[in-house]
């Protein structure tokens, strides 16, 4: 392990089992969707809806970032299962890690942890939300740093340069998908199907708005599921 993530590591883990009600507090930002993903959708809800001469411009950046973010958990875990096996902080006995008061997700133990998916969905939405609307785009930053990914250093689950590696990700993709080319595609599709039927468009921004706050989970379920059944172990 490298001293980069040695050292942050250690750092926080020095106030780990010292507070159940701090542990507590900390899975509860870790585990919890409305906390997590809520709090970005609601974001990008507030900029979509914002009024102003640039409105047009601003919901051309939000797409992309929606567009950014699909991109991004693919990528995430495209690399997770390709890249050799990381376990996580918590699981490597060498780290000898104070574990925080209450259980850890059962679900991350097969998983491994570079890059982090998290990072890359939200830090890909936080960018769009920045391009879009300033103000918004800090607190979707500041979210994404201190309540999302921070804590899951804290637990043990990543290291920081899972996190690194995921936010480079997410902001590469989000710029990426300001290309000219991509932008235009967007505005061909997107702007006629809102002003043909809002209803539809709306619900399927819904829609995509509870994956993007579950981070994909029950599609993931329902993907495994068939998986599973189509190609048996």
């Amino acid at each position: 392990m490298n001293s980069f993530d040695s050292s942050i590591i250690s750092f926080l883990n020095e106030f780990a089992h010292r507070s159940t009600v701090f542990d507590v507090l900390v899975r509860l930002l870790s585990d919890n969707y409305m906390l997590k993903g809520g709090f970005i959708v609601a974001l990008i809800y507030w900029a979509w809806f914002r009024p102003g001469s640039n409105q047009s411009e601003s919901r051309r950046y939000l797409l992309c970032g929606v567009v950014a973010c699909l991109l991004a958990v693919f990528v995430a875990r495209a690399l997770a299962h390709e890249l050799p096996f990381r376990d996580r902080p918590m699981r490597v006995s060498a780290l000898h890690l104070q574990q925080p008061y209450g259980d850890p997700d059962p679900d991350l133990m097969n998983w491994s942890s570079f890059p982090s998916d998290h990072a890359a969905v939200f830090f890909a939405l936080a960018t769009s939300i920045f391009l879009a609307w300033r103000v918004a785009g800090i607190l979707a930053f500041c979210h994404v740093f201190f309540f999302i990914c921070l804590p899951r250093i804290y637990l043990g689950y990543h290291y920081p340069t899972d996190i690194l590696a995921g936010a480079l990700i997410g902001i590469g993709l989000a710029c990426l998908s300001l290309l000219v080319v991509v932008r235009n595609t967007l505005e061909r599709f997107a702007n006629p199907w809102l002003e043909a039927s809002p209803g539809s468009f709306y619900a399927c921004m819904f829609f995509m708005a509870f994956q993007i706050s579950t981070l994909f989970e029950p599609l993931r379920d329902i993907v495994h599921t068939f998986y599973r059944f189509f190609y048996p172990r």
